[in-house]
């Protein structure tokens, strides 16, 4: 298989988080049990095979793939792919698919979808995404993948199988619906895109930035321009509710090395060994 793009792979309990971020450089995501992927700055040849994308905003490190990967899929003969983006992109992305549309002379067929804080998705049965706004510098959201189930209402337990079926019959509902946050990915965001939706903190897996560790960047040019500070973590650990805590899209002033250092002598027990560098 061509290896056109890096990725790097964690197993996370029922889950397996591939991808690669790099501030101004690319970020992409799949998560193969969700059958979902989020962001296109590029496109690994093996993430072709996921149909639904989720993007968070527009900045070219995040979007320049998607001509390439709707492409692809036209050309290997592929259903066209579902992407979801803010409201504010569908004219220009779909002004952008045209121009590349005759550049390339073949089409680009592809269902774009409109989102704003508050949408749901139904992906299936068990499965639902919400869009939730964050604070970047041009209209940006977070997503936040949910597993739905129903469970008997508490004044119906002590009732026999027999009883509820007569209370469905009847029109009743006997249900309610419980919600858990599976995975929270926020994209490019100052602080506010995770104190802003408390969920993002209760999420099993949650995708985050931290694209500053140097102590001499400034949180508050950091946090202008839409981004987040290892500084913010250390103020925040106790709010993390997450199994796991993945850290990526890192400046291109760190290497690997230095970004490791820097966030293991802030965070010496990695936020309880759950905090992950993507690096």
């Amino acid at each position: 298989m061509p290896q056109n793009a890096p990725v790097l792979t964690k197993k996370f309990g029922d889950f397996t988080v591939e991808g690669y971020s790099r501030a101004a450089v690319q970020s992409y995501w799949r998560v193969p049990e969700l059958k979902m992927g989020f962001d296109l700055g590029a496109q690994p040849w093996e993430f072709m095979g996921i149909d639904t994308w989720f993007v968070s905003h527009t900045h070219l490190d995040h979007i320049a793939a998607l001509p390439v990967y709707v492409a692809r899929r036209r050309m290997m003969k592929m259903e066209p792919p579902v992407i979801y983006l803010p409201e504010h992109a569908i004219g220009p992305t779909e002004q952008l698919l045209k121009a590349f549309s005759r550049l390339d002379r073949g089409r680009l067929p592809c269902d774009l979808q409109p989102m704003k804080p508050g949408d749901e998705i139904e992906i299936s049965r068990e499965l639902m995404v919400t869009a939730v706004a964050t604070a970047h510098t041009v209209p940006s959201l977070g997503y936040i993948v949910w597993q739905r189930r129903n469970k008997l209402k508490e004044e119906y337990a002590n009732l026999t199988g027999e009883q509820i079926r007569d209370l469905r019959l009847a029109g009743k509902e006997v249900t309610h619906e419980l919600r858990t946050p599976l995975l929270a990915y926020l994209g490019d965001s100052s602080p506010p895109g995770l104190d802003n939706n408390p969920e993002m903190y209760e999420a099993k897996i949650l995708i985050s930035e931290m694209t500053f560790v140097a102590p001499q960047h400034r949180k508050e040019k950091i946090h202008k321009n839409g981004h987040m500070h290892l500084d913010d973590y250390v103020e925040r650990q106790d709010r993390f509710h997450n199994e796991h805590i993945i850290a990526g899209h890192f400046s291109t002033r760190y290497n690997a090395r230095q970004i490791k250092r820097l966030v293991e002598k802030a965070l010496p027990d990695m936020l309880g060994g759950r905090l992950e560098l993507w690096v």
